[in-house]
This record gives C-alpha cells, sequence and structure tokens, in this order.
C-alpha cells in the first residue's frame, strides 16, 4: 500500500484520534479475545469521506498499528480506479500472498475441494479446462469455505481494503457477503472508502456498512489544524491570516493543504498577508492539475511515462510502463526519479511504484488526450500480452481501444472471454463480447460472437442472452447447423428457467421443422416434450402423450436424442399412472445400469440437467429410492465439485430432500430442503424452484406434525392459488396446497381444491396416486359428511394405485381406503396395506399403517396384536423423525389401557435383518465405507444401521463381536 510522506501524512492524521483509537481498541480486543479462546469475534470498522480527508493515512497507520502485533496476519489489498473492470483485482491482493505461502498440506486443509475454483479466480493456478464456465456463486461459496478454514489458522487475521468504491464488482460482491460472516471468525475488517460507488455496487455498499461495528465519516480539518501545518511547513512566522486564508481556500482538505504548501515552497511565497491573494490561484493550479500544469512541471518525456502509470492504475512495474511509452530502461528510472521528485510517484510495500495519491492518478489519466488515451491502451494490452502477461490481464485495455473491424482483435476478445468465464467472471466475459460486436467481426462470424455473448450471459443476465441468442439465430448467413441446434438449446433453457415454458416449447418445436439433420431433429423434438411436460397448463394433454409414444415407436438406437425420448416416455407414463414397470422399461433403456450415460451426465450442457432429473424422479415415484439417491447424491456432488451453486444445486438438495421424504427420513428430508431453500433465496424470488422446494418442505413438516409451521412456511412464500403462473411444481402444488388446508381443518376448502385439482389432472390423463395423491385426501375430507362418497372415491384411488402397482401406491392406497371403512374390513385393509408397505421403503406410510392397524385391532378388541403393531409404528415412526405420530400412537394405547412403550430387554434379537448383517461385518473389524461397497448401500446408511445396532444391543464397537456371539477381528500380525 502507499505510505505517505511528511507533512502530508501528518496532516491526513491529524483531528483523527477517535478513528485511530477506536481502530486500535479493535485490534487489542481482537488478540486478546483470541488469546483467551475466542473464535466468533470478528469485527468491521469502516472509514468513509471524500477524498483526500486522509481515509489512507488512517488505513496505513491502522496496518503499523496491526503489524506491531507480532501475532496478527494483515491482509491488504486496494481498488483500482482503472481496474474496477478486472475480475478479483481486490481478493487477488488479498489472498494471493497468503494463499500462495502455504504448504501442500495446508493447501489441503484450508481448499479442501474447492482449489480448482478458488485458486484460478484469484490467480493462484490456471484453469483446470474441466468446467468451461464456473458459476459466480460457486467461486463466493468457495472463498467463503477458504476463508473460514484460513481464518483460525492465520489467527487472529486483520483484512484491510481501501478505496473500496473501486473494488471491481466480484471482489465487491463476495466481501459484502464475507462481511456477514466475519463476526463469527477471529477476523478484523477495515474498509474505506468514497461515497462513489457504481449504482450496481450501492446496494452492496448499504450491505457493508450495515454490518459495521463502526463507521467512520472523516471532517474536514479545523482552522487551528491548518494553522499548525502551514507554520511546520513554512515556519512559525506564518501569520495568521495567510494560515486562514489557506484553511479557506482548500476548505481544510487535508490533501489539498499539503500540495497548495508544496506550491508555496516551490514558489517560494512569504507565508504573509500580502500574498495572500495568490494562494486562491495557486489552490486552483495545484487542485485543477491540467495538462499544462503537468507539462510545466515534468515536461513532454515525463508525462508519457506518467500515463502510462496511469493506465496501468494501482500496483504499478516500471519495466511494463516503460514498454508502453516507449522508453528504455534508464530513461524509466529517470521518469520515475522526476516523478519521485514531484510527489507523484512513490513505493508500495510490496516494492512497486503507485501514486502517492489516487487524485493525481485521476487527474494525470484526464489529461491524455482521448486519441493518445486508447492507442495508448493498445499499446498496453500488446506489452501485457509480450510480457508474459494473460488476456485476463490485458482485456481491461483491449475495452478501451477504438473499434477498427481487426479480426485479430476480435479474436483476442473472444478469447479473453472465454478465460473470465472460466474462472467465474461471466460479466466480464460478456463485456469482452460486448465489444467485439462493436469491432465489428465478420459478417460470417457476427452471429458466433452474438452466441458466444448469449452464453455468457446464461448465468447473470437471462434476458441478455434471450435477445442475443435470437439475434443470432435469426442472422443470415448465420451459425452452422450444429451450432443453431446449440443456441436454440440454450435459449429454450433461458426461457423454461424463467417461467417461459411455453415459448420455450415452441422455439424447439419450430426449430426442429428447418433442421435436416435427423439427429439434430430428434434432440429438438426431444426437448420440445420436455418443456412441454414442465407446463403447469397443457391444452390436449392425452394428445401429446400419443404423438411422444408416436416419436418413440420409431426409434431404436441409444445415442443420446434416443435415450432422451425413453427419459420423456418413461416420465409420462408415471404421470399417467400406467404400471409402473413399463416406465422402468424405459429407463433402463435410457440409462445404463442405472447409471447416467455418455451425454446425459447432470453438467452435460447438450441436454441440461432436467433429463437426469427426470430419470431420478421416475425411480423416486416408482419405489426405486435407492436408485434415485444414487442420482440424486451425484448431482449435488458434481455440482459442487464444478463450484455451481446455484439453480443447479439447490434443485439436486431438493430432488434430494424429495427422495429423502419418500423414505420417510424426515429430519434429513427437511435439512436438505431448508438447503434448496436458502439457494433459492439468493438467486431469486417466486423462481419454480423455490415452489417446488417450498411445497415438499411443507408436506415434511406435516408428516413431523408440525402444521402451523407448514402453513406459515406457506403463507410466507404465497404457495397458494394460483401457483406459479406457467411452471408445474413438483410434486403436484394444488394437492399439497389442499393438505394443508385439511390438516388445518378446513375441509370445505380442501373438498374444493382436490375437485378442482381431479378435474384438471383427469383433463390432462394424469392419474398417478403418488405423485398427486388428490383422489386420497379427497376421501378423507369427504368421510365426515359424506362417507359413502369417501369410499367410492378411495375405491377410484385404490383402483389407480393397482393399476400403478407399486407396493408404496397400493399400500397407502390401501390405508385410506380403511380409514373410511369400519370394524373388520378395515382391519383386513391395514393388515394388507402393513404387508405391501413392508416391502415398498418408504417408512413413514408404513409407521402410519401401523399405527392405523393398531388402532383399528383395538376397537375390535383385538389389544394384545393392536399393542404389537402400535410398538412396531412407534419405533419406526421415531426413527422416521415424525414426532406426532408417536404422539398419537401412545394416546391410543393409554386409551386402550396399554402400556407406553415396549417393556423388552434390549438384545442381539431385536435387530433387523439388515442391521444383522451390518453388525457382523463391523464385528469382523470391516470398516463402514467397506461395508457399504459389500452391501451396495449408501456410507449413510450403513452408519445410521450402526447406530441401532449399537443402541440395541447396549455396546460399542469394541464389544460388538462378543454381544453377537461371534469371533472377533483377526489380531493385525506384527513384524
Amino acid at each position: 500500500m502507499v505510505d505517505h510522506q511528511g507533512g502530508a501524512r501528518d496532516g491526513h492524521l491529524r483531528e483523527r484520534d477517535e478513528e485511530l483509537r477506536t481502530a486500535e481498541q479493535s485490534l487489542d480486543r481482537l488478540c486478546r479475545d483470541f488469546e483467551a479462546g475466542g473464535t466468533e469475534i470478528g469485527e468491521l470498522l469502516v472509514y468513509a469521506s471524500p477524498a483526500g480527508l486522509g481515509k489512507t493515512a488512517v488505513m496505513d497507520h491502522v496496518r503499523r498499528l496491526a503489524k506491531l502485533r507480532k501475532t496478527c496476519t494483515v491482509l491488504s489489498g486496494r481498488g483500482g480506479e482503472r481496474q474496477v473492470k478486472e475480475p478479483f483485482h481486490v481478493l487477488k491482493q488479498l489472498l494471493l500472498p497468503v494463499l500462495g505461502g502455504l504448504t501442500e498440506a495446508e493447501r489441503s486443509e484450508v481448499f479442501g475441494g474447492w482449489y480448482g475454483i478458488v485458486g484460478p479466480a484469484i490467480g493462484l493456478v490456471p484453469p483446470s479446462g474441466e468446467v468451461e464456465q464456473l458459476d459466480p456463486q460457486g467461486v463466493r461459496d468457495g472463498l467463503d469455505y477458504v476463508l473460514t478454514q484460513l481464518a483460525p489458522r492465520r489467527a487472529p487475521l486483520v483484512m484491510m481494503v481501501d478505496d473500496l468504491h473501486w473494488a471491481d464488482q466480484e471482489s465487491l460482491t463476495w466481501l459484502a457477503s464475507f462481511a456477514v460472516r466475519a463476526r463469527h471468525l477471529p477476523v478484523l475488517l477495515v474498509f474505506a472508502h468514497r461515497n462513489e460507488f457504481e449504482e450496481e455496487g450501492r446496494s452492496l455498499q448499504q450491505q457493508i456498512e450495515s454490518q459495521a461495528t463502526r463507521r467512520h465519516v472523516l471532517r474536514p480539518l479545523n482552522p487551528a489544524s491548518v494553522t499548525e501545518l502551514v507554520r511546520d511547513e513554512l515556519g512559525a512566522e506564518a501569520e495568521d491570516l495567510f494560515c486562514r486564508q489557506v484553511w479557506a481556500v482548500t476548505r481544510g482538505n487535508p490533501y489539498d493543504v499539503a500540495v497548495l504548501l508544496r506550491e508555496v515552497k516551490e514558489q517560494q511565497l512569504e507565508p504573509f498577508e500580502e500574498n495572500v491573494q495568490q494562494l486562491h490561484d495557486l489552490a486552483a493550479a495545484a487542485k485543477g492539475m491540467t495538462m499544462e500544469y503537468w507539462l510545466e512541471k515534468l515536461g513532454p518525456r515525463v508525462i508519457r511515462f506518467a500515463w502510462a502509470c496511469a493506465l496501468l492504475g494501482t500496483d504499478i512495474k516500471q519495466n511494463l510502463a516503460g514498454a508502453i511509452c516507449a522508453q528504455s530502461p534508464a530513461e524509466a528510472e529517470e521518469s520515475v526519479r522526476q516523478l519521485r521528485r514531484h510527489h507523484v510517484l512513490t513505493t508500495g510495500p510490496n516494492g512497486r511504484l503507485d501514486f502517492v495519491h489516487p487524485v493525481i492518478g485521476t487527474s494525470i489519466y484526464q489529461t491524455m488526450p482521448p486519441n493518445t488515451r486508447t492507442g495508448m491502451h493498445g499499446i498496453a494490452a500488446s506489452a501485457i500480452e509480450n510480457t508474459g502477461g494473460s488476456l485476463l490481464d490485458a482485456s481491461r485495455h483491449l475495452l478501451e481501444t477504438h473499434p477498427e473491424g481487426d479480426d485479430l482483435m476480435v479474436a483476442k476478445l473472444r478469447q479473453a472471454a472465454t478465460e473470465h468465464l472460466a474462472i467465474g467472471a461471466p460479466e466480464a466475459a460478456l463485456r469482452c463480447l460486448q465489444r467485439a460486436l462493436y469491432e465489428p467481426p465478420d459478417e460470417d462470424l457476427r452471429a458466433e460472437v452474438l452466441y458466444e455473448a448469449g452464453s455468457a450471459a446464461l448465468l447473470t443476465d437471462p434476458l441478455a442472452t434471450v435477445h442475443q441468442l435470437k439475434q443470432a439465430l435469426a442472422l443470415e448467413p448465420g451459425l452452422s447447423p450444429e451450432k443453431r441446434v446449440d443456441a436454440t438449446f440454450r435459449l429454450s433453457e433461458v426461457l423454461a428457467h424463467s417461467g417461459e415454458l411455453v415459448e420455450a416449447a415452441e422455439v424447439c418445436r419450430i426449430e426442429a421443422e428447418r433442421t435436416a439433420s435427423a439427429t439434430d431433429r430428434l434432440r429438438l423434438e426431444a426437448l420440445h416434450f420436455m418443456w412441454i411436460a414442465w407446463q403447469r397448463d397443457e391444452v390436449d394433454g392425452p394428445e401429446r402423450s400419443r404423438r411422444l409414444a408416436d416419436l418413440g415407436n420409431r426409434i431404436s438406437g441409444q445415442q443420446a436424442p434416443e435415450r432422451a425420448v425413453y427419459t420423456l416416455r418413461a416420465w409420462d407414463l408415471t404421470l399417467r399412472g400406467e404400471p409402473a414397470h413399463r416406465a422402468l422399461g424405459f429407463v433402463d433403456q435410457a440409462t445404463d445400469a442405472g447409471r447416467l450415460p455418455e451425454g446425459l451426465g447432470w453438467r452435460n450442457t447438450t441436454w441440461g440437467f432436467e433429463l437426469p432429473a427426470i430419470i431420478g424422479l421416475t425411480y423416486t415415484y416408482t419405489d426405486q429410492l435407492n436408485s434415485a439417491e444414487k442420482l440424486f447424491a451425484e448431482a449435488i456432488t458434481e455440482f459442487e465439485v464444478a463450484g455451481w451453486s446455484g439453480a443447479h444445486r439447490g434443485f439436486s438438495y431438493f430432488l434430494m430432500g424429495l427422495v429423502r421424504f419418500r423414505r420417510g427420513l424426515l429430519a434429513e428430508a427437511e435439512d436438505f430442503l431448508r438447503r434448496g431453500l436458502r439457494l433459492s433465496e439468493r438467486i431469486a424470488p417466486d423462481l419454480p424452484l423455490q415452489w417446488d422446494v417450498v411445497g415438499v418442505l411443507a408436506d415434511t413438516l406435516l408428516a413431523r406434525g408440525r402444521v402451523d409451521e407448514a402453513w406459515e412456511l406457506a403463507r410466507k412464500y404465497r404457495f397458494a392459488p394460483p401457483y406459479h403462473p406457467t411452471a408445474m411444481v413438483l410434486p403436484d402444488a394444488p394437492t399439497l396446497y389442499g393438505k394443508l388446508l385439511l390438516a388445518k381443518g378446513d375441509r370445505a376448502g380442501a373438498i374444493e381444491v382436490f375437485r378442482s385439482v381431479g378435474a384438471q389432472l383427469s383433463k390432462r390423463g394424469w392419474y398417478n396416486p403418488v405423485w398427486a395423491p388428490w383422489a386420497g385426501q379427497l376421501a378423507l375430507a369427504l368421510a365426515p359428511d359424506r362417507p359413502e362418497e369417501a369410499r367410492e372415491t378411495a375405491a377410484q384411488a385404490l383402483e389407480w394405485a393397482e393399476k400403478f402397482g407399486t407396493f408404496s401406491a397400493r399400500g397407502t392406497a390401501l390405508r385410506i381406503q380403511a380409514a373410511v371403512s369400519d370394524g373388520q374390513n378395515a382391519v383386513a385393509l391395514l393388515e394388507e396395506s402393513v404387508n405391501l408397505l413392508t416391502q415398498s421403503p418408504v417408512s413413514y406410510e408404513l409407521a402410519c399403517s401401523l399405527v392405523d392397524l393398531g388402532g383399528a385391532l383395538a376397537r375390535t378388541g383385538r389389544l394384545t396384536e393392536a399393542a404389537e403393531y402400535f410398538y412396531q409404528g412407534i419405533e419406526l415412526a421415531q426413527n422416521c423423525g415424525a414426532e406426532t405420530l408417536v404422539a398419537q400412537a401412545r394416546r391410543e394405547l393409554a386409551r386402550t389401557g396399554l402400556r407406553p412403550n415396549r417393556l423388552r430387554t434390549l438384545s442381539k434379537e431385536s435387530l433387523s435383518q439388515h442391521e444383522r448383517k451390518v453388525a457382523e461385518l463391523a464385528a469382523q473389524g470391516v470398516p463402514p465405507h467397506r461395508i457399504a461397497d459389500q452391501l451396495n448401500v449408501p456410507l449413510s446408511l450403513v452408519h445410521r444401521r450402526l447406530a441401532a445396532v449399537h443402541r440395541k444391543i447396549g455396546t460399542g464397537p469394541e464389544g460388538l463381536a462378543e454381544a453377537l456371539g461371534l469371533p472377533g477381528p483377526e489380531p493385525e500380525e506384527t513384524d
């Protein structure tokens, strides 16, 4: 950072006692609390003022105070007016020195799995090339992780950023979010800025300042302080009126005072009353710093070097500046000497040149004639490349050049955009591509550049993506046939993700009609059907299903387009409630033994993540929950590794939450769903993702008995009619809303909703009783007042469930049928329900049927049998996290005079077959991850079963073999 010298520093620190005292107290508190074992001890100090009032001098002083404390790690960065569009410029200054100095072991601990994402962003390593376009939110998440790991290892940590108003958007966005997180770390943040943030940075400024422990606004010096400065610099004989006039013409600005006094000394002006009139002219000249002012001071050769420095901004390399202005090393050295003498340049702590004050750099840059400025920017870009710099570094200079129709310039800008995308800076990439369009490119390349611009904006500006991709598709000569299809897919994708599903489907249909290649046409036809499948409303669902079936019957291959059609057929059959084995047959054709084939992966840019999601959803609703869970776990891992932290990861959390809900792991489901909800909130409100998450989360809360919380969640996120205007909510939103009404006791409202959704889905030809269990819920709502209609409705629901054929659908429908039946008939239905659900993976539904069966048996006087089913239901409900179901079962037990809990001694006989197998392997010394591999089950499931084993037989790992009556593991051989 800049180290101001002499009187300028003294002036800048006058009347700053309170500001410096606050910093010293914060440093003392940080060090003291950390030494005492504190961790959540972070603070944020903010210093704000107009230019020249001493922010940098205060920051320099605080930095020295921090470095005097030997335990502190001090990280410094500074925004630059010229580098405000250079991605991660401030973060590179802050983090590269400390992260670049980590040992291999430290790096592994600090970065975890984020090295390939954070490393390129801060310039630590080049992009790996594995991911073409990093998600900016993923980079920010990675930075959060890295700093969370770094802070305790380098604590107490002091992070300082000067000229925050000139921080690049990528750095500023992360700093604003980290300001919230820092309070939970042993970190002191110290930021200084002018109130000159660009429009897009003002909300971030407010976010930062809202987190400040203390915010100081620096004020101009009073007349007495200026008088002291004048006499310190010019001698004690300086007259009062002269001193007063210095204060008046500078308005007490410490920097302006220092510059004016330097001019007074150079002019050898005596500090007496008769010279007061000249102060105004001197101050105006010094403050204006016009071309004439600098030419008079520096001369033409030195000012060209100063211009080169101004182009570079902060952290100036002398040899690079010399190359830009065509000066030899000796000439550059002389220019630097002159600029130091005139208090233009100084040396920063890193040994590189910097302007004594940012005002000087701004002034010199603004004195450059426009043609000279643009020409020197072009020279600067070439010089950076010629000295080993990257296009990432050179691109900000390329943006400032005059458009000349230069093909090489277009190529460089396109390559720079690619490099920006690879480090998670799509906005910088878009600036490069927009500049390339102004060059302009050759007519045969213009469509390609528009396509690239649209793709670059995909994650940050959907409207720009739509506009540019439509332009690219409309141009003649336009894109190659292959790129036309890619552009159409990306256009349809961004339209769909923005809720414009009808237009997305239509775009694909129209392009398919004009596409000659059979493979490409099939791809577009499949996409057309896919976007229709996600629409909330459909004019003729059965006809669309027929057309999809016809398309499927015409193909037989195993390439990606054919597999996409098989996937869509599987989902269509699932929603229609056709026999589940038919849907699974198409899934088998779409996958490689349950694994995603090449070309249909989660991060595949040809098809998007929707097709793998459809495969997983088909598994979810056809009782193949283990297969679904594997797919969704793969999605989470892939998105995390790629740094995709937006809608992709949010949707993967939703899917995992959904499958955990179906399995009856309600606490785990709630955790995943809340993670997905947090991600959806930081993207944008009212996205289809948010509706999906809220619906299943509300259903999960209902299953856990937290009805009021579920209702409040729905109210907060407006989960109510008319729902999302265009997108289908997963699973069916009206059915979920009807369940909420029924749980709140509004049976009339629920009946109306269920009848409406039944009519709508029947018109569409959708009768899946798991996806939208409206008929069963309608039967429950009708039962108190219209029992006969309730039984008829439940019978219809059972008929659809029998047709669909899964154990969970049939077992659940039988339980609903029993709920509207009486006596022995209800018992028989529930016995069959339990029998079916025992063969399914849906443990919560089984727990409900067990408790209901216990109640039905108790009502027919079969108390001993009832007790056993109650106890089984209670144990399973406890494992599910269904607290209210447990309470219901215990109330039923109490009502019949039975014990509220099973009376038994814990032993190995209480283990289930699955628990016994895990226990036997563990007793032999097989570690959990090997057990998971041998049994082909998730590691998390192994841990849960081991926990149940230890709980049931009352011993830890060391006593497991003995408790099971097995020999222990073989002792390891020793040399």
